[in-house]
């Protein structure tokens, strides 16, 4: 499974890399979280407001941070 967080490194991308690295962690999934903060590659998701994550290529949450359950519940059904 591959894990993104978009975004350029704001508070909020940087809260969001948090909260799914937390659950990840309580999900007993050792998995490492890439960041892609290339305006262009961003953008080659289709995303216009970050921060936003990105499971296995496809966009999951754009322009807010989930709670740690709800991201959580996100992972198991991506696969992880």
């Amino acid at each position: 499974m591959k894990i993104e967080v978009l975004g350029t490194g704001c508070k909020n991308c940087n809260a969001l890399e948090a909260a799914t690295a937390e659950a990840l962690q309580q999900l007993g999934v050792d998995q490492p979280i890439d960041k892609v903060t290339d305006y262009a590659d961003i953008m080659a998701y289709g995303v216009m407001s970050t921060p936003a994550l990105a499971v296995d290529g496809e966009v999951k949450v754009v322009g807010r941070v989930p709670s740690v359950a709800e991201l959580k519940e996100l992972l198991v059904a991506a696969g992880s």
